[in-house]
């Protein structure tokens, strides 16, 4: 991918994560592509999951949701969201902004790492060469290794999974692997700075480009036998690839996406988004979150075979 250095350097990763809002799909998003990882392991893989799962602190809070459904399923499920849910947790803090809580036990620390939800990389009409204030790409590789790695503490690998889970995820949101910046330097930070007009949704009209794009797989109430039934939808209508790729191409793709996809015509101020936009931007999502699954179908088989 070309860039050009525009301008000087600006964002410090403390700017961008506290002005990231929206998180990577919503929660709906992630339970997708958790339960296609689910639906495409084997026993043994899923075994495996269950094992490092339970020994999460939060393992017996994830239980309390499962009204009735696989314990194991209804933990990987809550796991997926977790490393969002704890950005409303009093228990946890944010790096640069709030004083440290006390460590959990079973926790490293109790630090949300916002810079872990995404890569900041150039599209657009200045596209230019900055260091990242975001770390996906690297985190992706670290928790891969650490829940691979049978010689770890478990509550290590059990801290990581989550994590893994949601990442992979996070990875496949467009916007989460790029951001335009003007002609002052400035970073739109992943469309969350750049407001849309959605005149196709009445009561979210006026959003972020980066909300917008979040919501698109499904509302985020969205669970039990809805979210199983758009799961086996969209299995049905997408495949698995023959190749599952590695981090760094899902990445480079939701880049690429970004840069030819993800930006709706600026023809005003605030660019509308019209029905074409939106249909194509909605298939290019639910693939997403689709190859999402069953690409962490094949890490997880891979790490813990």
């Amino acid at each position: 991918m070309a860039a050009r250095v525009f301008g000087r350097l600006l964002p410090l990763s403390l700017l961008w994560a506290l002005a990231l809002p929206a998180a990577a799909w919503n929660a709906a998003g992630h339970r997708i592509s958790a339960m296609i990882a689910w639906e495409s392991m084997d026993v043994p893989t899923r075994d495996a999951v269950a094992t490092i799962l339970r020994q999460h602190p939060d393992f017996e809070q994830w239980l309390l949701r499962a009204n009735g459904a696989d314990p194991d399923l209804t933990a990987f499920l809550e796991a997926s969201t977790w490393p969002d849910d704890i950005r409303r947790d009093k228990r946890f803090y944010t790096s640069g902004s709030e004083e440290p809580t006390p460590t959990q036990p079973g926790f490293p620390d109790m630090e949300r790492r916002l810079n872990w939800h995404f890569v900041d990389r150039p599209v657009g009409r200045y596209e230019r060469l900055l260091p990242s204030p975001g770390v996906i790409d690297q985190q992706l590789v670290a928790l891969a290794r650490t829940v691979g790695d049978r010689k770890e503490k478990l509550s290590a690998r059990a801290y990581a999974l989550p994590w893994l889970i949601h990442l992979v995820g996070d990875a496949h949101q467009p916007l989460h692997a790029a951001s335009r910046y003007g002609p002052d330097g400035q970073s739109d930070q992943g469309g969350n700075k750049m407001t849309i007009s959605n005149p196709l949704h009445a009561h979210a009209s006026s959003i972020s480009l980066h909300r917008y794009w979040d919501d698109l797989p499904a509302p985020p109430w969205l669970n039990g036998s809805r979210l199983h039934s758009t799961v086996i939808a969209l299995i049905s209508r997408h495949p698995a690839p023959a190749a599952t790729g590695t981090p760094e191409q899902w990445i480079d793709e939701s880049w690429q996406i970004a840069s030819e996809h993800a930006y709706p015509p600026e023809v005003d101020a605030v660019p509308t988004i019209t029905a074409d936009f939106h249909n194509q931007a909605l298939t290019i999502a639910n693939r997403r979150v689709t190859e999402a699954g069953y690409r962490l179908a094949a890490l997880l088989r891979q790490l813990l075979r």
